[in-house]
């Protein structure tokens, strides 16, 4: 095998552990960059809402130019614009150019679908499955790896635009690693659908905006009744669009299925779950508990190492695991397990948050869940729809989760600056995080609910539990599966 073949499998490796890291690299340290740009609570929340944002539009249209144009050249590009965006968070000390650096950080999102299609053009079949389930891997363990490294970084004396530098430079390794990757030609023809991700840009704007400003400018104001009108005006007009187009940016075909509309919901749930406990957790750790009565008053480095890091460093044992549930008991039930796992970890989460060890047993039992669902969440997919129209399925749900993503921060922030404790810094009542963690628990036992009431009963194939990993990482990254499946 050619040199520059046998380095797919470690630069993919390489650029997936990447996009995970960059995800978790800024959400310890969101007290931080509030305090030093000296912006409302609800203001800062749009450095991480940003970038979600943003890759729930960048994505479909980076895997979809990489059909097009080749994988290589597309990571190239999106490489290139995540360490210009690095660079800019790394110098400014303005809230509009960090957000319009953390936008083009989004970019990095677009990484893993296109590092398992190179990876699968690169590898023979039998060295696909074991590679793409280590590739899969890497987003656990990056995560832990963005989690330990903001806590070094920022331990008493830290600047936070620390982390953006070593973004750059982990950006220019992966620069470094793609560049020497075989260029190969795109395997699609036709273009790209511009006036429909636009649409759907501007649609999630409009519906994100007043879910993060609502608390601020009153949930019954006009601009909060004004913006979402505005939303289900534009987001209708998106799906309308997209029905009338050769090459969608998203297949609507699929929407109105049953099982396709719970996989979504689903999506939409665990993602939500996944950023709300992030940011969450944070914000009560790091609480000092003179002035608010509660919390533990712990560092960033704290935050990161012992609240965080079990629950995301644990997903290295847990995804797989995932996939060996489903090759036992099916999609449908992994992801009803995974649901109520998530349930139980916020309702502890609800009553149980005054010692350590309580808040590092729920954070991980709810990020284990999303783990599971994650895994659950393709293979449903797969079961649902024809092989040709797993990739159209699994991008369409990739939007979902990162929709949650944004609405699980839009929540938190704005439970998090209502009725604050008096006093100098203002500060969330304890009630506050109850009331998340408590949203949580019965989101989850409704989405149990939907997926045993409302989804059909599959016929499973006879797969091996290696076959089920690899189908899940093809559908995650929006590729289709092989049709023999």
């Amino acid at each position: 095998m050619p040199f520059r073949t046998r380095l797919a499998l470690p630069v993919a490796c390489y650029v997936v552990l990447l996009v995970s890291a960059l995800q978790t690299l800024v959400v310890p340290v969101v007290a931080d960059i509030r305090a030093d740009l000296g912006v409302s609570t609800s203001a800062v929340s749009w450095v991480v809402t940003a970038n979600l944002l943003a890759a729930a539009v960048l994505t479909p249209m980076l895997g979809r130019l990489g059909d097009l144009h080749g994988r290589r050249t597309v990571m190239l590009g999106v490489l290139i614009a995540v360490l210009a965006g690095s660079v800019l968070a790394a110098t400014t000390s303005d809230l509009t150019l960090l957000l319009v650096g953390r936008v083009a950080q989004a970019a990095s999102f677009g990484l893993f679908p296109l590092a398992i299609g190179a990876l699968r053009e690169a590898l023979p079949p039998h060295r696909l499955t074991g590679a793409m389930a280590l590739v899969s891997g890497m987003l656990s363990v990056g995560a832990g790896f963005g989690l330990v490294v903001t806590g070094l970084l920022m331990r008493p004396g830290g600047d936070y635009h620390r982390l953006f530098w070593l973004a750059a430079a982990l950006t220019a390794i992966g620069l470094a690693g793609v560049w020497l990757l075989p260029a190969r030609p795109g395997a699609a023809t036709g273009t790209l659908d511009w006036a429909g991700a636009g649409l759907l840009g501007l649609g999630l704007v409009l519906l994100l905006l007043p879910l993060a400003e609502g608390n601020g400018w009153g949930w019954g104001s006009a601009r909060v009744l004004g913006l979402l009108a505005a939303a289900a005006v534009v987001l209708g007009l998106f799906v309308l669009f997209e029905r009338r187009v050769t090459h969608p940016l998203v297949s609507t075909r699929m929407l109105g299925l049953r099982p396709i509309v719970v996989a979504n919901a689903a999506g939409l749930f665990f993602g939500f779950s996944m950023f709300a406990v992030f940011l969450a957790v944070s914000t009560l750790v790091q609480t000092p508990p003179a002035v608010a009565g509660y919390g533990f008053g712990a560092s960033v480095l704290a935050t990161s190492l012992i609240y965080l890091l079990p629950g995301t460093a644990g997903g290295v044992l847990t995804a797989p695991l995932g996939g060996r549930l489903v090759a036992r008991f099916g999609a449908k039930a992994t992801l009803v397990i995974a649901a109520v796992l998530a349930g139980a970890g916020f309702g502890w989460l609800a009553v149980l948050h005054a010692a350590t060890w309580e808040v590092i047993v729920g954070a991980f039992a709810v990020n284990t869940a999303v783990t599971f669902g994650y895994a659950a969440l393709p293979a449903l997919l797969i079961a649902h729809v024809e092989p040709s129209e797993t990739g159209i399925a699994n991008s369409v749900n990739s939007i979902a989760r990162s929709v949650g993503m944004s609405l699980g921060t839009a929540f938190v922030v704005t439970m998090m600056t209502r009725n604050p404790v008096p006093g100098p810094v203002p500060l969330p009542r304890e009630v506050q995080f109850t009331t998340v963690f408590g949203t949580g628990a019965v989101l989850a036992l409704a989405a149990a609910a939907t997926v045993a009431w409302l989804l059909p009963r599959a016929r499973r194939p006879r797969l091996t539990a290696a076959e089920v990993e690899a189908d899940e990482v093809l559908g995650a990254a929006g590729l289709d599966v092989p049709a023999g499946r």
